[in-house]
């Protein structure tokens, strides 16, 4: 039977010309994040399956690959549960490994430190349009730094690079935590279904205000709290400072520190930013994952119509390693939904070096091929991409191929 030479489900092989994007992207992105004092850190594609089962993943701990024991651990035949048969699983993201490489390392690293991770991670997702089992995350994270500086410094380096990579008038979506339940507090909701409204606010970009509310009330929340939780998100779309008109409705339910904060992370990036997007204030943001404990956001652009990354604030992490909590707060760029757009827009990569093909007709003789060697030699020492290659029978269909990976000059080499 012959070998399959498609690719498993869910997972791609990658073309020339986009690998030549996502280089020149992940150049940009590694560049940028160091000239903010962040730290490349890399981590095994692996995890102890406990840790990426401890209920700090969300619904990506649903989505895990799980990789058998091996050679004498794996007992098939007398296996009783699923823990007889898996120890590892493949990283689903790079949260926690980082906060296992974190607690690991803490008396070798600097406090606060600036960590950044580029890497595959897999989930056994449904794949679609722009979704993988294995795609690409980039994420930078602040360790050790408890006041909103982190936010600041993470909101800015992610700003730059996308506006380094040539996006512009996008959305920075923020929001906190302790909002969200402030908010849930006020009209009434308690506090043990909290986690199950945010899940149905996070539908309002989809659903709406009315399909919130609907679902809310079909779950069994009274009607009351549900007409008064869906009237802040009203008066905030209505008041020209939503923050502030959010806050004097709450009162005392909403500590004046979270509102503070939120005040200076907004008027320090505002003052600093050196891209063309907009800070906006979101109270609908939720971000999926449980273990945020702060500020949260999300990169939204309008004119895509989605989002392509985000991150937040969540101090209790490493203590789930440790026993001692550190605060912690991350940023992730949407790497792959990145390259999507950029190959839709026929993206064109600036300041390319000049790409030659020295094409070699079949029977050069190998005395001289020396010499083509060397001039070959001379011209990538001088910054140009040179490819040296035997000349094929269709010489006019070698050279459009070569052209479609960017080669513009050609020098060919004959035999006499």
């Amino acid at each position: 039977m012959a070998l399959k030479k498609k690719p498993v489900n869910g997972m791609k092989d990658i073309m020339p010309d986009e690998m030549a994007i996502r280089d020149y992207v992940q150049s940009v992105i590694r560049d940028t994040y160091r000239s903010f004092g962040f730290t490349p850190i890399e981590t095994p594609c692996m995890e102890d399956i406990a840790n990426l089962s401890s209920k700090q993943g969300g619904e990506n701990e649903k989505l895990i690959f799980k990789v058998l024991k091996r050679g004498e651990k794996l007992k098939l035949d007398t296996a009783q549960s699923e823990a007889d048969l898996v120890d590892f699983g493949m990283r689903y993201d790079l949260t926690v490994p980082l906060c296992r490489y974190y607690a690991n390392h803490a008396n070798d690293l600097p406090s606060p430190f600036k960590a950044l991770q580029m890497g595959n991670v897999w989930r056994a997702d449904r794949p679609q349009r722009g979704r993988y089992r294995q795609f690409m995350q980039c994420d930078i994270d602040i360790l050790g730094e408890p006041s909103n500086l982190a936010e600041i410094e993470l909101i800015l380096a992610t700003t730059t690079t996308l506006g380094r990579i040539g996006f512009k008038n996008f959305e920075i979506r923020i929001n906190e935590r302790r909002i969200l339940k402030a908010m849930a507090a006020y009209s009434g909701f308690a506090e043990a279904d909290y986690d199950a409204v945010f899940i149905t606010l996070d539908k309002m970009d989809k659903i709406g205000p009315d399909g919130v509310a609907e679902e809310l009330i079909r779950d069994g929340y009274a009607k009351e709290s549900v007409d008064q939780y869906l009237a802040l998100f009203t008066g905030v779309a209505a008041a020209q400072d939503g923050l502030a008109w959010l806050a004097d409705t709450l009162g005392d339910v909403l500590e004046d520190e979270v509102v503070r904060s939120m005040q200076e992370i907004a008027k320090a990036v505002n003052a600093a930013k050196m891209a063309q997007f907009e800070l906006v204030f979101d109270p609908t943001l939720v971000r999926g994952m449980s273990y945020y404990t702060g500020t949260i956001f999300e990169i939204a652009m309008p004119e895509f119509g989605g989002s392509c990354g985000g991150g937040g604030r969540y101090d209790k992490m490493v203590g789930n390693f440790t026993g001692r909590d550190v605060p912690t707060c991350g940023f992730s760029i949407g790497f792959e939904r990145i390259i999507l757009l950029l190959m839709e827009s026929g993206f064109q990569i600036p300041e390319q070096p000049k790409k030659t093909a020295y094409l070699i007709e079949k029977g050069f003789p190998g005395e001289r091929l020396v010499d083509v060697i060397a001039q070959a030699q001379e011209a990538r020492a001088a910054g140009e991409q040179v490819l040296v290659v035997r000349m094929n029978k269709n010489k006019k269909f070698q050279k459009e191929q070569l052209e479609k990976e960017g080669y513009g000059e050609f020098v060919e080499f004959y035999k006499n």
